[in-house]
Protein backbone atom coordinates (compact mmCIF):
# COMPACT_ATOMS: atom_id res chain seq x y z
CA UNK A 1 0.00 0.00 0.00
CA UNK A 2 1.26 3.39 -0.50
CA UNK A 3 2.10 5.90 1.64
CA UNK A 4 -0.49 9.02 2.24
CA UNK A 5 0.21 11.88 0.75
CA UNK A 6 0.15 15.34 3.13
CA UNK A 7 -2.50 17.88 1.83
CA UNK A 8 0.04 19.84 -0.09
CA UNK A 9 1.61 16.62 -2.05
CA UNK A 10 -1.86 16.07 -3.00
CA UNK A 11 -2.91 19.74 -4.24
CA UNK A 12 0.23 19.27 -6.71
CA UNK A 13 -0.96 15.42 -7.40
CA UNK A 14 -4.74 17.12 -8.28
CA UNK A 15 -2.97 19.71 -10.40
CA UNK A 16 -0.98 17.56 -12.48
CA UNK A 17 -3.89 15.16 -13.05
CA UNK A 18 -6.00 18.34 -14.36
CA UNK A 19 -3.29 19.34 -16.61
CA UNK A 20 -2.70 16.10 -18.13
CA UNK A 21 -6.30 15.45 -18.65
CA UNK A 22 -6.54 19.17 -20.34
CA UNK A 23 -3.36 19.38 -22.60
CA UNK A 24 -2.72 15.69 -23.00
CA UNK A 25 0.86 16.67 -21.46
CA UNK A 26 2.31 17.63 -17.92
CA UNK A 27 3.09 20.95 -16.99
CA UNK A 28 7.02 22.25 -16.52
CA UNK A 29 8.14 23.00 -13.00
CA UNK A 30 7.82 26.96 -14.05
CA UNK A 31 3.92 26.38 -14.68
CA UNK A 32 3.17 24.26 -11.14
CA UNK A 33 5.61 27.02 -9.08
CA UNK A 34 3.31 29.71 -10.37
CA UNK A 35 -0.26 28.24 -10.66
CA UNK A 36 0.07 27.17 -7.03
CA UNK A 37 1.93 29.85 -5.95
CA UNK A 38 4.97 27.74 -4.35
CA UNK A 39 8.43 27.87 -5.08
CA UNK A 40 10.19 26.07 -7.81
CA UNK A 41 12.46 24.05 -5.03
CA UNK A 42 9.70 23.21 -3.00
CA UNK A 43 7.89 21.91 -6.96
CA UNK A 44 10.75 19.89 -7.35
CA UNK A 45 10.79 18.30 -4.02
CA UNK A 46 6.96 17.61 -3.93
CA UNK A 47 7.68 15.85 -7.20
CA UNK A 48 10.43 13.45 -5.90
CA UNK A 49 8.54 12.56 -3.04
CA UNK A 50 5.58 11.76 -5.41
CA UNK A 51 7.82 9.84 -7.32
CA UNK A 52 9.30 7.92 -3.94
CA UNK A 53 5.62 7.52 -2.54
CA UNK A 54 4.99 6.00 -6.29
CA UNK A 55 2.15 8.50 -7.12
CA UNK A 56 4.21 9.21 -10.66
CA UNK A 57 7.46 8.55 -11.97
CA UNK A 58 9.27 10.37 -14.47
CA UNK A 59 11.85 9.79 -17.39
CA UNK A 60 14.47 11.25 -15.88
CA UNK A 61 15.46 13.23 -12.96
CA UNK A 62 14.94 16.25 -14.66
CA UNK A 63 12.53 15.22 -17.38
CA UNK A 64 9.66 17.07 -18.05
CA UNK A 65 7.81 13.44 -18.79
CA UNK A 66 5.67 13.10 -15.83
CA UNK A 67 3.38 9.76 -15.91
CA UNK A 68 0.68 9.67 -13.22
CA UNK A 69 0.12 5.89 -11.68
CA UNK A 70 -3.01 4.43 -10.72
CA UNK A 71 -3.25 2.26 -7.53
CA UNK A 72 -1.64 -0.48 -8.93
CA UNK A 73 1.33 0.98 -10.40
CA UNK A 74 0.19 1.64 -14.24
CA UNK A 75 -0.53 4.71 -16.18
CA UNK A 76 -3.22 7.27 -14.87
CA UNK A 77 -6.44 6.52 -17.18
CA UNK A 78 -6.22 10.24 -18.12
CA UNK A 79 -2.48 8.98 -19.79
CA UNK A 80 -4.18 6.32 -21.55
CA UNK A 81 -6.53 7.53 -22.68
CA UNK A 82 -6.64 7.80 -27.09
CA UNK A 83 -8.71 9.11 -29.76
CA UNK A 84 -10.43 6.97 -32.47
CA UNK A 85 -13.06 8.14 -35.14
CA UNK A 86 -16.32 7.18 -35.66
CA UNK A 87 -17.03 6.32 -38.79
CA UNK A 88 -20.18 7.57 -40.63
CA UNK A 89 -20.30 5.54 -43.71
CA UNK A 90 -18.02 2.44 -44.49
CA UNK A 91 -16.94 3.07 -48.37
CA UNK A 92 -15.03 0.49 -50.25
CA UNK A 93 -11.24 0.54 -51.06
CA UNK A 94 -9.91 2.58 -48.57
CA UNK A 95 -8.19 2.15 -44.67
CA UNK A 96 -10.89 3.20 -42.06
CA UNK A 97 -8.71 5.83 -40.60
CA UNK A 98 -8.35 7.28 -43.94
CA UNK A 99 -11.82 8.00 -44.66
CA UNK A 100 -13.06 11.85 -44.87
CA UNK A 101 -16.85 10.71 -43.24
CA UNK A 102 -16.12 10.80 -39.87
CA UNK A 103 -18.67 11.76 -36.97
CA UNK A 104 -16.48 12.64 -34.44
CA UNK A 105 -14.08 10.83 -32.25
CA UNK A 106 -14.59 8.93 -29.45
CA UNK A 107 -11.94 8.62 -26.28
CA UNK A 108 -10.89 5.13 -25.07
CA UNK A 109 -8.24 3.56 -22.91
CA UNK A 110 -5.44 2.91 -24.74
CA UNK A 111 -4.73 -0.11 -22.12
CA UNK A 112 -8.07 -1.50 -22.90
CA UNK A 113 -7.81 -0.81 -26.45
CA UNK A 114 -4.15 -0.90 -27.87
CA UNK A 115 -4.29 -1.66 -31.08
CA UNK A 116 -3.32 0.92 -34.47
CA UNK A 117 -6.25 2.43 -36.42
CA UNK A 118 -9.12 1.95 -34.48
CA UNK A 119 -12.53 2.79 -35.81
CA UNK A 120 -15.89 2.87 -33.99
CA UNK A 121 -18.97 2.19 -36.19
CA UNK A 122 -22.58 3.39 -35.02
CA UNK A 123 -25.03 0.42 -34.65
CA UNK A 124 -28.39 0.51 -36.10
CA UNK A 125 -31.15 -1.63 -35.39
CA UNK A 126 -31.04 -4.74 -32.86
CA UNK A 127 -30.16 -7.39 -35.22
CA UNK A 128 -26.99 -8.12 -33.12
CA UNK A 129 -28.79 -7.78 -29.39
CA UNK A 130 -27.83 -11.17 -28.48
CA UNK A 131 -24.38 -10.27 -28.68
CA UNK A 132 -24.88 -7.30 -26.57
CA UNK A 133 -24.85 -4.74 -29.09
CA UNK A 134 -27.57 -2.45 -29.39
CA UNK A 135 -29.15 0.07 -31.37
CA UNK A 136 -27.05 2.96 -31.22
CA UNK A 137 -24.35 1.49 -29.76
CA UNK A 138 -20.87 2.18 -30.96
CA UNK A 139 -18.83 -0.79 -31.94
CA UNK A 140 -15.09 -0.33 -31.43
CA UNK A 141 -13.45 -2.45 -34.14
CA UNK A 142 -9.96 -3.41 -35.41
CA UNK A 143 -9.01 -2.88 -39.18
CA UNK A 144 -9.20 -6.01 -40.83
CA UNK A 145 -9.04 -7.72 -44.52
CA UNK A 146 -9.96 -11.02 -43.33
CA UNK A 147 -11.86 -12.99 -40.62
CA UNK A 148 -12.43 -16.25 -38.53
CA UNK A 149 -15.41 -17.96 -38.04
CA UNK A 150 -17.77 -16.66 -35.24
CA UNK A 151 -16.28 -13.57 -35.44
CA UNK A 152 -18.01 -10.12 -35.22
CA UNK A 153 -17.56 -8.25 -38.08
CA UNK A 154 -17.77 -5.08 -39.97
CA UNK A 155 -18.77 -6.45 -43.62
CA UNK A 156 -19.47 -4.26 -46.62
CA UNK A 157 -22.24 -5.77 -48.67
CA UNK A 158 -21.82 -4.97 -52.96
CA UNK A 159 -19.23 -1.77 -51.74
CA UNK A 160 -22.36 -0.50 -50.44
CA UNK A 161 -23.86 -1.36 -47.20
CA UNK A 162 -21.59 -1.98 -44.16
CA UNK A 163 -23.14 -4.49 -41.33
CA UNK A 164 -21.55 -5.51 -38.18
CA UNK A 165 -22.57 -9.91 -37.98
CA UNK A 166 -21.48 -12.75 -37.38
CA UNK A 167 -19.10 -14.44 -39.44
CA UNK A 168 -19.15 -18.34 -41.06
CA UNK A 169 -17.04 -19.40 -44.01
CA UNK A 170 -19.18 -22.16 -46.05
CA UNK A 171 -17.43 -24.44 -48.84
CA UNK A 172 -19.72 -22.56 -51.66
CA UNK A 173 -20.69 -19.31 -49.57
CA UNK A 174 -20.16 -16.55 -46.49
CA UNK A 175 -22.88 -16.61 -43.94
CA UNK A 176 -23.45 -13.19 -42.37
CA UNK A 177 -25.41 -14.22 -38.87
CA UNK A 178 -27.33 -12.10 -36.89
CA UNK A 179 -28.04 -12.40 -33.15
CA UNK A 180 -31.16 -11.99 -32.56
CA UNK A 181 -34.06 -14.73 -33.70
CA UNK A 182 -36.02 -11.87 -35.63
CA UNK A 183 -33.68 -11.54 -38.09
CA UNK A 184 -32.39 -14.63 -40.46
CA UNK A 185 -28.86 -15.19 -41.49
CA UNK A 186 -27.96 -14.07 -45.12
CA UNK A 187 -25.77 -16.14 -47.43
CA UNK A 188 -23.85 -14.47 -49.89
CA UNK A 189 -21.03 -15.27 -52.42
CA UNK A 190 -17.50 -14.74 -51.67
CA UNK A 191 -17.47 -12.03 -54.02
CA UNK A 192 -20.06 -9.71 -52.42
CA UNK A 193 -18.69 -9.60 -48.94
CA UNK A 194 -15.91 -7.26 -48.08
CA UNK A 195 -14.28 -7.63 -44.48
CA UNK A 196 -13.44 -4.08 -43.19
CA UNK A 197 -13.35 -5.02 -39.31
CA UNK A 198 -13.59 -6.80 -36.41
CA UNK A 199 -15.42 -5.84 -33.23
CA UNK A 200 -13.18 -5.73 -29.99
CA UNK A 201 -15.52 -3.57 -27.98
CA UNK A 202 -18.74 -2.01 -27.44
CA UNK A 203 -19.33 2.00 -25.61
CA UNK A 204 -23.06 1.94 -24.93
CA UNK A 205 -25.13 4.27 -26.74
CA UNK A 206 -27.51 6.22 -25.31
CA UNK A 207 -30.61 3.64 -25.79
CA UNK A 208 -28.80 1.03 -24.07
CA UNK A 209 -27.77 3.68 -21.18
CA UNK A 210 -31.99 3.63 -20.79
CA UNK A 211 -31.69 -0.55 -20.15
Amino acid sequence: MRQKLTPSQQKVLDFLKHKVKENGISPSLRIIAAELAISHAAVAQTLKTLENKEYLKRDGRYSRTIHILDDRGDLHFTQRQKQIPVIGHVTAGLPMYAQQEWEGHLLVDAKIYPGQNLFALKIQGSSMKNAGILDQDLAICEPRQYAHNKEIVVALIHHEEATVKRFFLHPDFIELRPENPDFRSQKYEFDEVLIQGKVIGIVRGPKGLEI
